[in-house]
């Protein structure tokens, strides 16, 4: 990936921070919590590794193809579970997007990994952008916190997604708000990712 060292250097914190909280997420009773868990772990230390600045470690042209192919049999699992469950296409999408910019790297001559050489941006490039863009914004929307209505004893009454569930009824592996961080952080690791390319 190309860019300012600086950035490159937060967006592997981010990317890390967020797959080490997603392990951690794997600890949860619910199986398919543990599943999502797990491959948003993946992707979390895939980007990490790949945002390293290229001024400190450059892989071998080996790695690219062995990260494509890791991230290719991850979209295929994904692929299997979204046909069962769509909500899984987020992250087939996501597993997709690695292994293009893996191809991406793969493909490109070495002085390119350390300056961007391209006067234009490719299509797909463009249309992960976008989508990406777009589910940074969404999911930043759904994690505004719901309204707060006053009950007429003087206590609050929580209103919208999570009004069925008291506070500390739900672990804190298996609360619905973290996951949604940690998908938006690696939104925008993503976003920033498809912008150096």
């Amino acid at each position: 990936m190309h860019g300012p060292v600086s950035a490159a250097w937060l967006l592997v914190a981010l990317c890390a921070a967020t797959g080490a909280y997603c392990l951690l997420r794997m600890r949860s009773g619910v199986e398919e919590q543990r599943r999502a868990a797990g491959g948003e772990a993946l992707m979390g230390f895939g980007m990490a590794v790949m945002a390293v600045p290229a001024a400190v470690f450059t892989p071998p042209r080996w790695a690219w193809p062995v990260y494509a192919a890791v991230f290719g049999a991850a979209a295929l699992r994904t692929l299997w579970a979204a046909l069962a469950a769509p909500h899984h296409l987020h992250h087939l999408v996501g597993a997709s997007a690695m292994v293009y910019m893996s191809v991406a790297m793969a493909a490109a001559p070495p002085e390119a990994h350390h300056a961007h050489a391209g006067t234009g941006v490719p299509l797909l490039t463009g249309v992960l952008l976008v989508y990406f863009a777009g589910y940074v914004l969404l999911a930043g929307a759904r994690l505004v916190p719901a309204a707060v209505a006053t009950t007429g004893r003087g206590s609050a009454a929580v209103t919208g997604p999570g009004a069925g569930i008291r506070a500390g009824a739900v672990g804190w592996g298996d609360r619905p708000e973290l996951a949604r961080a940690c998908r938006l952080s690696m939104g925008i690791g993503m976003v920033a990712m498809l912008m150096t390319m």
